[in-house]
């Protein structure tokens, strides 16, 4: 008994155990040594999903977060059935304003010939190919419109939307874009306001290097090129898939305004439908269409 005494001291009227290799231990009697096992059994077997769990309920957490850097698909190419049947559509600018008050510029890529048209002003001309099938483009207002969405509802023609975030989607008219503009910046030097006359020049080597680009050789390349690139970004995967009525965050793109200590993610929003292979139809909470 006198043994195991001196392994107790008395500290403020409280009993403590001496341990050999920590400091003192206290002893608890009823309802603390209850509420310590409780909190041991919880946090101490299974601390680090307990706290994955609390990050993923926090709102904090959760909107301050990095971005997803694994993709959640698989990569697929954007095909086209016939000539002239899926256009990719972009708007660049604004440039230098030019003469008739020019400073926009409509670019639209064939998806299966790769032949480029080009036009200082917003008008497409139907009559030249026929009406396409679909037509690729971002959600801009351009694009996204009342009236553009009821013009291509009374033609059949079928809107496909591109991520703000995620251009690449849009690759044929992202890559004659690049090429177009390279072409003007070599041109013009100091006469900025002259891009609308030195535009076909500009647009030429865009024609010839994408028929090049399809001769047999270079198409077998090309083939071999994608097969090792999908097969890396798939090894990549995590697949993330929601379904309607899910609520979700949506990244927030880099505006001028933003600083440091702006959120990452913005919402919640309800999603409305799936409208491709991991491309969502946002609402608010509301029941508003979220662009």
């Amino acid at each position: 008994m006198m043994k195991e005494a001196a392994r107790y001291t008395l500290v403020e009227q409280q009993l403590y155990r001496r341990g050999f290799a920590s400091p003192l231990l206290r002893c608890l009697e009823g309802d603390e040594a209850e509420y310590v096992m409780k909190e041991s059994r919880v946090l101490l077997p299974t601390l680090r999903s307990d706290c994955m769990n609390y990050v993923k309920k926090c709102n904090k957490c959760q909107r301050f977060a990095e971005g997803h850097r694994a993709p959640p698909e698989h990569l697929y190419s954007i095909t086209s059935p016939w000539p002239f049947c899926k256009w990719g559509v972009d708007i660049l600018g604004p440039f230098p304003m030019a003469l008739g008050q020019i400073k926009f510029l409509i670019v639209a890529v064939d998806y299966f010939t790769k032949w480029v048209e080009v036009e200082p002003v917003a008008t497409i001309y139907a009559e030249r190919f026929g009406i396409p099938a679909e037509i690729v483009s971002d959600n801009g207002t351009q694009f996204a419109s009342r009236a553009t969405t009821e013009f291509c509802e009374g033609l059949r023609i079928k809107q496909i939307f591109t991520s703000v975030e995620h251009p690449q989607s849009n690759s044929q008219a992202e890559a004659a874009n690049r090429v177009i503009l390279k072409g003007l910046r070599k041109r013009l030097e100091e006469a900025k306001g002259r891009w609308v006359e030195e535009l076909p020049q500009a647009v030429i080597p865009v024609e010839i290097g994408e028929s090049s680009a399809l001769r047999e050789t270079a198409h077998i390349r090309e083939y071999v090129v994608k097969t090792r690139v999908a097969r890396m970004y798939n090894k990549r995967v995590i697949p993330r898939n929601f379904k309607p009525q899910d609520l979700v965050l949506r990244k927030i793109v880099q505006k001028a305004e933003n600083n440091k200590l702006t959120p990452s993610w913005e919402g919640p929003f309800r999603i409305k439908e799936e409208v491709g292979r991991g491309a969502y139809q946002l609402e608010s909470l509301g029941g508003k269409k979220v662009p």
